[in-house]
């Protein structure tokens, strides 16, 4: 059975470089108290992103092509809003960037959030506006701006 993984696209003016550069400093837009723990920026780092009470995850930078593809394997997680808490166990994290019209392209696709899981609602909103509004501000202001 196929499934329909969650993605998001978004188009900017910054090079492929300073792109991938943006996503890998996690810190910078994936926002929240207390937020990322551990390294994020080479192949291998693990790291850990909590919000609250509310979530928690472990991920694992398992592919890094410069100016390419960012992607995270996500070896642990509670989300303390399902039934299922560890849902996003073994789901991957990737981000594709490309060249497109002399911009650069991010397809953000989060695999195995799909529409039959308890948490895709929240999940892909949050994920909407942390990849459309936060990711986005931090490549294009070196600011992160959130609103969940």
């Amino acid at each position: 059975m196929k499934t329909s993984d969650f993605t998001v696209t978004l188009l900017v003016d910054e090079t492929p470089e300073e792109v991938f550069n943006a996503i890998i400093n996690v810190r910078g837009w994936w926002t929240g108290q207390p937020g990322v723990e551990g390294n994020t920026e080479k192949l291998n780092d693990e790291f850990t992103y909590r919000y609250k009470d509310i979530h928690y995850s472990k991920q694992k930078v398992t592919e890094l092509v410069p100016g390419k593809k960012v992607v995270w394997l996500i070896t642990d997680s509670q989300l303390n809003f399902t039934k299922v808490k560890d849902e996003w166990t073994g789901t991957k994290i990737s981000f594709d960037i490309s060249g497109k019209d002399n911009k650069t392209q991010v397809r953000f696709t989060h695999i195995g959030l799909d529409p039959g899981i308890e948490c895709y609602h929240d999940c892909s909103n949050a994920w909407s506006s942390y990849i459309n509004s936060s990711l986005r501000n931090f490549i294009t202001k070196d600011k992160a701006e959130i609103n969940l």
